[in-house]
């Protein structure tokens, strides 16, 4: 039953604005990782984000959630072993894998990660189970993988052949004394970037109700010690979204990531800034603070994106209804 008398002129006025209200512009940015990509690996890793961001915006163009177009845009990288995420991610020192991932919704605040994931074909979907049907933040182990059976997500054998294999030659120099791997993370992004093909995979998407959402997974540093926990499912850190600010995630070293909080440090920037202006200053204070191995993709609440750097290479590509699609494999500027 409608309203009548005053709150009767209160309800059509508000009637009135709800179907007079402009939709935002979708837009949906995605990268595949900052490190040292070789020469051979740009047009596959290229082909591969520009999958993803295609895939991401056809959810936003129906009219459906950032949050889903993010989930759909990570999953598209965790099924491509180019990356390292899912599929493709690379080996601890034990040779296993321990894959994380991490969501958020930019609408609620809610947001959660999952960690140390040896199965779970894609680590970004039990990410938004763990944010959506329970009451935590972060979930490791072997209890969030039963959780994603309950579910009915799909395994898979996550360790491939080519990981393996760069997972030797990689055990070899450090035993033999020619890298001292975890003495200097930093050291060994700049002279041994190779160990670094793919790193973390990220999205970020702005739906046509203007919600943001964060999305990011990885299969972590190559070599790590079990049982490490990177930036990736860390909100905060590794990714953040809040609709009054904006959207960012990180990529590189997950350590000076989760030290200096900075996708949050970037939305706090967008406050005053635009997502381009934003993601600059943050690497340019990190650089400042701890060195270089950091990358950083950014959205504004106007649906502008930014992209900013200082490792070797950053591979990326954005999709919005005015510009098309833009991608990029750019090197330090």
């Amino acid at each position: 039953m409608q309203p009548s008398g005053a709150s009767r002129l209160l309800y059509l006025v508000k009637m009135r604005r709800h179907r007079t209200q402009k939709l935002a512009n979708p837009t949906i940015i995605v990268h595949g990782g900052a490190g040292d990509w070789p020469q051979n690996k740009h047009s596959i890793g290229l082909a591969g984000v520009r999958k993803a961001a295609t895939r991401g915006f056809q959810i936003l163009q129906q009219g459906r959630s950032a949050i889903r177009a993010v989930e759909v845009a990570v999953i598209e990288m965790e099924d491509n072993p180019i990356f390292n995420a899912g599929t493709g991610s690379t080996l601890n020192f034990e040779g296993k894998v321990e894959a994380d991932a991490g969501i958020m919704d930019g609408r609620t605040l809610r947001g959660a990660g999952v960690a140390l994931l040896h199965h779970v074909k894609n680590p970004i979907s039990l990410a938004r189970i763990v944010m959506e049907k329970t009451d935590h933040a972060l979930l490791a182990g072997k209890t969030v993988e039963r959780l994603g059976e309950v579910y009915g997500l799909p395994k898979a054998n996550l360790r491939l052949p080519e990981r393996v294999r760069q997972w030797k030659r990689a055990k070899r120099e450090l035993e033999n004394g020619s890298i001292k791997y975890f003495s200097r993370n930093l050291k060994l992004v700049h002279d041994k970037g190779r160990f670094f093909l793919g790193d973390t995979v990220g999205a970020l998407a702005m739906d046509q109700k203007g919600n943001l959402a964060a999305a990011d997974s990885t299969g972590g540093v190559s070599l790590k010690l079990p049982g490490r926990i990177g930036d990736s499912p860390i909100l905060g850190a590794g990714l953040y979204a809040d609709n009054k600010l904006g959207a960012a995630t990180a990529t590189g070293v997950g350590e000076i990531a989760m030290r200096l909080v900075v996708s949050k440090s970037v939305c706090d920037a967008m406050r005053s800034s635009t997502a381009q202006g934003a993601a600059s200053k943050t690497v340019r204070d990190v650089t400042t603070l701890a060195g270089r191995g950091l990358g950083i993709v950014s959205l504004d609440r106007k649906g502008r994106y930014g992209v900013a750097h200082n490792t070797p290479h950053l591979c990326w590509a954005a999709l919005t209804k005015d510009k098309g699609l833009v991608s990029k494999m750019v090197g330090i500027r």
